[in-house]
């Protein structure tokens, strides 16, 4: 009679705790926690957890069964060895640093990568770096992914669990604990990177302040510069304004001008009209009107000298039968025929 062995159909291999514990529980067994090294030579341990998948063919069951009687054996033989490869092997394609600056997600890809299709062929390349913070060059190691030049995949040993029909569920990390020595480098890397931080911030505050400064600087010559032009633009404005409504003026003083020589030519010529026909009408009467004007003037002036005369007009006592007369009327009879050869005088109408 055969013996009847039960295998679980996953196996988790855990790495959380400090030291081996044998003892299957909920399909997974502790193997402790890993420690890896990375390519700057600095350690840290890992804590973690794969599951793997054992096959349903019955032959393959059988061949690891065969190979390993126990899944305790089966872990600790092969399973455990093989996460830690992996593991071991993705640490190596980055320094510490590296992995603490934002590396976690590449180191835990390459891990499951590694898990399901073979652990990576590296080689090592040197490379000199300068070390801000010692402030000297220093001499790296680089150690990198071997490629296939014609298919531009990486080389990789034969995985150990492929060939006993064994895949990977998943992987995951939970935890690296770097040592010592790394943990105080960040922390000169962190407050390095904090005061530079600072320096940077502050340069850019004050590069932002001098923008801004000079910026408010070049708005106010271009509100200066703005309002100069439109001062310079209301003045020529004006002053074409102004030399408009002086050649407005100086047009109308000369519409005005013109209309005052017309009017003058106007006047002129109604007076010649005018004093030609008086001179007409002059003479045709003889400068009648004037003469009569003058004539009674005359009259006027002998007749106020006569009203101031005391002697009798009209001869007191005449003798015989003479024609004696008055001397004031002889006056009056000399003065109206003086008055009248004068104007040479004709109250005739002349028609």
């Amino acid at each position: 009679f055969s013996k009847q062995k039960e295998w679980p159909n996953q196996i988790s291999v855990t790495y959380q705790e400090e030291k081996l514990e044998n003892e299957i529980e909920d399909n997974g067994i502790e193997v402790g926690k890993i420690s890896i090294r990375f390519s700057d030579a600095t350690t840290a341990d890992v804590k973690g957890i794969t599951q793997f998948i054992l096959p349903s063919d019955e032959k393959e069951m059988i061949l690891i069964h065969n190979t390993h009687r126990t899944p305790q054996s089966l872990v600790t033989k092969r399973l455990a060895p093989y996460t830690k490869e992996c593991l071991q092997s993705s640490a190596q394609l980055m320094s510490s640093e590296k992995h603490y600056g934002g590396g976690r997600a590449q180191m835990a890809q390459d891990f499951l990568d590694q898990l399901k299709e073979g652990v990576y062929l590296l080689k090592t390349e040197e490379h000199v770096l300068y070390d801000s913070l010692e402030h000297e060059k220093k001499r790296v190691y680089q150690t990198e992914v071997q490629y296939d030049k014609k298919t531009g995949t990486p080389k990789r040993k034969l995985s150990s669990i492929k060939e006993y029909g064994i895949t990977v569920a998943d992987a995951a990390i939970t935890d690296v604990d770097y040592e010592d020595k790394v943990d105080q480098k960040l922390v000169k890397i962190i407050d390095a990177v904090t005061k530079s931080s600072i320096s940077k911030q502050e340069l850019m505050t004050a590069q932002q302040q001098t923008l801004t400064a000079k910026a408010k600087g070049e708005q106010a010559l271009v509100e200066i510069e703005y309002q100069q032009k439109q001062d310079q633009t209301k003045q020529v404005v004006e002053a074409e304004t102004k030399v408009k409504v002086a050649e407005q003026d100086k047009l109308q003083q000369k519409i005005a001008y013109e209309g005052s020589i017309l009017e003058a030519k106007k006047i002129k010529e109604l007076a010649d009209a005018q004093a030609y026909a008086r001179s007409r009408i002059m003479q045709a009467d003889g400068a009648l009107e004037m003469k009569l004007k003058a004539q009674v003037e005359v009259q006027k002036v002998w007749a106020e000298a006569f009203s101031k005369y005391t002697g009798a007009v009209v001869p007191q006592i005449q003798t015989g039968g003479g024609t004696t007369q008055n001397g004031a009327l002889n006056f009056m009879d000399i003065m109206t025929a003086k008055t009248a050869k004068d104007f040479a005088l004709d109250l005739k109408n002349k028609n």
